[in-house]
């Protein structure tokens, strides 16, 4: 399922930043996550997403979020972000959770950054 180019080119300048910390407290993420207002960024919908992907982040340190910010010597698919499988789906990507959120929510999201943190690295 692929984003509707009329959604894709609106505006996000709403969203919030998540956080997750793994037990044990040695490895965390922050993802921001935007979308087109702030009542879709207070729905359960949205928050639930913002956390599955700072999970994601957590466990599967992506380096980058799409394709068009690879790094030219880095060649595997895992480390962009929205190709990577589910960590809770393995049958569908990233990019296939966030694209069901935006037919949910009928607006446009879109992850803007994420940063993960792990002791001693």
């Amino acid at each position: 399922m692929r984003r509707l180019p009329k959604k894709a080119s609106r505006a996000t300048n709403e969203g919030l930043v998540e956080s997750y910390v793994h037990s044990g407290g040695r490895i965390g993420a922050l993802v921001e996550l935007s979308c087109e207002t702030d009542f879709v960024a207070r729905t359960p919908d949205f928050k639930i997403l913002a956390h599955d992907l700072a999970m994601q982040v957590a466990a599967m340190s992506p380096l980058y979020i799409n394709d068009s910010c690879k790094d030219e010597k880095t060649n595997s698919q895992d480390a962009s972000l929205m190709q990577q499988p589910f960590i809770k789906d393995p049958s569908k990507t990233v990019q296939d959770l966030v694209n069901e959120t935006v037919g949910k929510l009928g607006e446009n999201v879109r992850v803007r950054r994420f940063t993960r943190f792990s002791l001693g690295e």
